[in-house]
């Protein structure tokens, strides 16, 4: 066999698992309710033919195949990092049993419809047994993958390699030591919170959420914005990228800021290079995820970097306000440019994640990231759940949590199995501040956020980012693109001057 032959077998798995990805996008946009457990069950034989192909003899044939023809080729070659890195990661999935790589698929979906019940009626007993299920699953799949210290980390890494529980504690506590008097000095500013309460009718948030999203250098060509419970991004190769939103009529924030962040993520499967589709470079074996970005972490320092670093900046809406109150005139009538800016940044401690300030934000994954490690060493029992919630957001952020819609219920990452995965947006904050600074100091890239053409910005993350998909680790495009690897130092004090500027 060939190296042309090991490409054709990648495509298939790539192929069922973006088709995977199509049924989960429908799952959670517009199937009836009726559809779950049929759709479960669809899902499951899917990802059960994925892990076969993937798994299989013609695969390692194929592999084995390419090899061959590729002895002597240097190891930096782009085929031979295809091949190596595909037989890794096969090697992973492969000691994660069918069985249990079948039943975690059709849980998935039974789940999330269970989820979003039991958070719509506020009910967690009724999730409850899902969840039990859930984590023992995990627990099966982290003791095959296997790990050297903690149940957690084989989880964790699926999602962002290299990174394990103990390096997680270490970084928290060194934001933790930052922020905590951030906030405690931000929280002294004198903010017009009540203008982001008003009534903002739907429709026009889509539309200026929607426009921005295109200026930013997402492709409505190439994708679409619908609506879900809880907004993400999906894609079906780079030329199909969908993003969805969440939009209430009295919390204006939440519509915008939800739709950027997503677009960030659509931004980043948009440009991957086109001759990755339907390659190693784009697919995620272990977790038979199709998937450009090169970890979860990396995908989300590009949606945090257009949510926070570009959109919640104060020259951002100096250029922009203009429209926004276009869009509202009655709303706005009686606000100014910097009222606004300040609205949209200040320290604001809320239940809710997704509409977390920045100060507050990472509080909101230290805490799930202390929970998922609790139930996955056995010291937590989801049934205890709740109550351990509301004793983490009242000791992190000092808020009382009254239903376990706005607690333990709010997010639907358990219901589809992605533990370990919530430690990425901590990191991809990180990251986005890192990449955003590098950015800058090219003089394309500041004109044009000064002057409102995002276009360099967006030129500039899809050379040194965005195009190479999986090809390159995290480690590698961030050292390359920055010249650091992880480090918070960037992230924090492109927060201390922010609270600097709201305090002034």
């Amino acid at each position: 066999m060939s190296f042309a032959a090991f490409e054709t077998e990648i495509a298939k798995v790539n192929d069922i698992l973006c088709a995977v990805n199509l049924l989960t996008w429908d799952s959670r946009t517009m199937m009836p309710a009726g559809g779950v457990e049929a759709r479960g069950k669809q899902i499951a034989t899917l990802a059960g033919l994925a892990r076969d192909l993937a798994t299989g003899d013609t695969m390692q044939r194929a592999i084995e195949g390419a090899r061959g023809e590729l002895k002597g080729v240097p190891a930096a070659d782009i085929r031979i990092v295809a091949v190596e890195q595909a037989a890794d990661a096969i090697g992973t999935l492969s000691r994660i049993p069918a069985s249990l790589v079948a039943a975690a698929a059709e849980l998935k979906t039974v789940a999330q419809s269970a989820w979003a019940k039991a958070r719509a009626a506020n009910d967690f007993q009724s999730f409850a047994l899902f969840l039990e299920r859930t984590m023992e699953m995990q627990r099966e799949i982290a003791g095959a993958i296997g790990y050297a210290e903690h149940p957690y980390d084989a989880l964790v890494a699926t999602y962002e390699p290299g990174m394990n529980w103990s390096r997680l504690r270490e970084l928290y506590a060194e934001l933790q030591r930052a922020l905590i008097p951030l906030l405690n000095e931000a929280r002294q500013a004198k903010v017009r919170n009540e203008i982001l309460d008003r009534a903002y009718p739907v429709e026009q948030q889509r539309a200026f959420s929607s426009a921005m999203a295109t200026r930013f250098g997402y492709d409505f060509g190439r994708g679409r914005l619908d609506d879900t419970v809880h907004p993400f991004e999906i894609s079906f190769t780079r030329s199909d990228v969908r993003i969805t939103g969440r939009f209430r009529e009295t919390w204006l924030p939440g519509g915008l800021f939800a739709v950027w962040h997503e677009a960030g993520h659509g931004i980043y499967e948009q440009g991957i290079a086109e001759q990755f589709s339907r390659s190693v470079f784009t697919t995620d074996f272990v977790n038979l995820y199709a998937v450009g970005g090169t970890s979860f972490g990396t995908h989300e320092s590009q949606s945090r970097l257009w949510e926070n670093r570009v959109g919640r900046s104060r020259r951002f809406w100096e250029l922009h306000f203009g429209d926004l109150k276009a869009a509202f005139p009655d709303q706005l009538s009686d606000v100014s440019v910097g009222e606004f800016w300040q609205a949209v940044n200040a320290a604001r401690p809320s239940l809710i994640r997704v509409e977390a300030d920045e100060l507050t934000y990472d509080f909101h994954i230290m805490l799930r990231s202390e929970i998922e490690a609790g139930l996955m060493a056995g010291d937590i029992r989801v049934a205890d759940l709740p109550d351990i919630w509301r004793e983490k957001i009242k000791a992190y952020l000092g808020l009382d949590v009254s239903t376990d819609t706005q607690g333990v219920l709010q997010d639907v990452h358990w219901s589809s199995g992605m533990v370990g995965s919530f430690p990425t947006y901590t990191i991809g904050n990180i990251m986005s501040s890192q990449f955003f600074a590098a950015a800058r100091k090219e003089t394309a890239v500041e004109k044009g956020l000064d002057a409102g053409e995002y276009a360099p910005l967006k030129s500039w993350l899809n050379e040194h980012v965005h195009q190479h998909g999986r090809s390159k680790s995290p480690s590698e495009i961030l050292i390359a693109a920055t010249g650091s690897d992880l480090s918070a130092t960037a992230y924090i004090d492109d927060l201390k001057r922010k609270v600097g500027e709201l305090t002034a």
